[in-house]
């Protein structure tokens, strides 16, 4: 089990970049939009106008910066879950923790066709 202090040693990045989530499991809820506040290699925080719930799983998707991947900044695939929300004092916005869960390669074809 990660330990607090496990989760703190990460390279935690503090950039603001738009992403693309997708509730897994819900089809009558579309492709969402959000920001990120911070990221690391486990994980993201976000803002979104979405209401999300602790535990939710969700397909992300983001442009991960060369600070936390270490190669150039590239698309990435992932899957992620709720461990934690923070309301937001304005604009009906909610912060949202994930701990992402797993990686998924995404060819460079794949890629171009979306």
């Amino acid at each position: 089990m990660t330990t607090l202090t496990d989760r703190r040693n990460e390279t935690r990045v503090n950039v603001r970049i738009p992403l693309r989530y997708k509730l897994i499991g819900n089809q009558s809820v579309g492709e969402q939009m959000a920001e990120s506040e911070n990221l690391s290699q486990r994980g993201v925080f976000m803002w979104t106008a979405y209401p999300l719930k602790v535990g939710a799983q969700v397909a992300l998707r983001l442009r991960m910066p060369s600070e936390i991947s270490g190669i150039p900044a590239s698309e990435v695939h992932c899957t992620a879950r709720v461990i934690r929300l923070q309301e937001s004092d304005s604009g009906g916005l909610v912060g949202v923790g994930l701990r992402i869960e797993r990686y998924h390669a995404t060819a460079e074809r794949e890629r171009w066709a979306s």
